[in-house]
């Protein structure tokens, strides 16, 4: 990597893209690869979606940028009508565009000191919510991401994430959330609970629903906001527009990111409007944020995101992945293959080591050898031991088959 980019900066794969299309993207020495990484959940519609490249192309011919709070454009207005329409809950919609998750995150938290009064914030063990300085200590891990950074902004408070994939249940983490409440800090001063319905950099692990709908209740109850995380698992990645509607509640805000807009930089905060609208005048906002770019980019995707074309693509990739992975664990493909963890179509694969413990090396290896056979894949997980498979929505089917089969012959290859 040249000297001139920051070392801090991890790579997963040392190669150079040059050019994508849909589900495959070719290197700069010409080698082609099947993408089931998708910038890291960015690409639910492919690599240069058409109808993305064509609003793109257009909007860049009549304006590239208008910094809205200094003199709005139409493509932010459009958008966020857009949004209130496709966000599945029962009141009406309110927020902001910003430019990435992490910021709409930070926004986040302003927006519920506003609104409560109060500063607390609990979060959840494996959580991943951004790498700017108040979203780090919202993070369920230390390593790498609070090392070296001294003092965090707070006051957050961590408990364990209820999952059926990693056998915390739901009286258990309650159990937890009582304790810190009795222990730790009086329930009072929470302004919020904030967690993503599926994990992702912690493991693409799905909430317990019954936990999530009694912490709703819970945090009714005592004056608490709800956070909803779906930065990752939102527009379809589960195969649905958003994977809080799986856990029967509805969020108070909710954060938006990746898949948004196609590939370009976009996020956004939404939520009930009496909490968006607790900041004064000036209190939100952005230069770039809702680039007109990026609003053009983001429309174009939402009308490719209807509710029969998510559940056509998220059932043909669940079923290829449920039965392949059934057909490993049956056939005893390797001692490497642990739990098939997530929901719908948002699925990880754990490895293990021999002796059952979580399969770092493994998935190293793992990594290196389906790169070489032509299949980019991306770690996750406490002890980066778990796949996630992140490949577009609109994968073609063969296609699909094709990159299991080469992730197939590597896992058997594991030992």
């Amino acid at each position: 990597m040249s000297s001139a980019i920051a070392s801090p900066l991890g790579i997963v794969h040392p190669i150079t893209l040059s050019h994508g299309r849909n589900a495959e993207v070719w290197d700069d020495q010409g080698r082609r690869y099947i993408d089931f990484v998708g910038g890291i959940g960015v690409l639910n519609l492919g690599h240069c979606n058409p109808a993305v490249v064509a609003a793109v192309t257009e909007q860049a011919g009549q304006l590239i940028h208008s910094a809205f709070n200094a003199v709005p454009h139409a493509g932010y207005r459009r958008l966020m009508e857009a949004l209130q329409a496709f966000v599945p809950v029962s009141y009406p919609l309110a927020g902001m565009l910003t430019n990435s998750g992490a910021e709409a995150a930070e926004n986040a938290l302003k927006i519920v000191r506003a609104a409560t009064g109060r500063t607390g914030v609990v979060a959840f063990d494996g959580g991943f919510h951004g790498r700017t300085l108040a979203t780090l200590n919202l993070n369920g891990k230390v390593a790498p991401y609070k090392q070296r950074v001294g003092i965090l902004p707070g006051p957050v408070y961590h408990v364990p994430y209820p999952s059926a994939d990693n056998g915390v249940g739901a009286d258990q983490a309650f159990a937890a959330l009582e304790r810190l409440f009795s222990v730790e800090v009086d329930v009072n001063d929470i302004a919020c609970f904030i967690f993503e319905p599926v994990l992702g950099e912690g493991g693409f692990q799905a909430m317990d629903p019954a936990f999530a709908q009694r912490l709703r209740a819970f945090a009714d109850q005592h004056g608490i906001r709800l956070i909803v995380d779906e930065i990752q698992s939102g527009f379809g990645r589960t195969g649905q527009r958003f994977a809080f509607s799986r856990l029967g509640i509805e969020p108070d805000l909710l954060l938006l990111g990746k898949s948004i807009a196609g590939g370009l930089p976009l996020g956004a905060v939404v939520g009930r409007p009496e909490l968006v609208n607790a900041l004064p005048k000036g209190g939100l906002g952005g230069t770039y944020s809702g680039n007109p770019l990026a609003c053009a980019a983001a429309l174009a995707s939402l009308e490719q995101l209807s509710d029969a074309n998510l559940a056509t693509w998220g059932e043909a990739q669940e079923q290829a992945i449920v039965r392949r992975y059934e057909h490993w664990r049956e056939r005893g493909l390797t001692p490497c293959l642990g739990r098939l963890s997530g929901t719908g179509c948002m699925r990880g694969i754990e490895l293990l080591t021999p002796e059952g413990q979580p399969g770092t090396a493994q998935l190293a290896a793992l990594l290196e050898s389906a790169r070489n056979q032509g299949l980019l894949l991306m770690p996750s997980g406490k002890y980066r031991h778990v796949v996630r498979l992140l490949a577009p929505l609109t994968i073609e089917p063969e296609l699909f088959e094709q990159g299991l089969d080469i992730l197939e012959t590597c896992l058997a290859e594991l030992r």
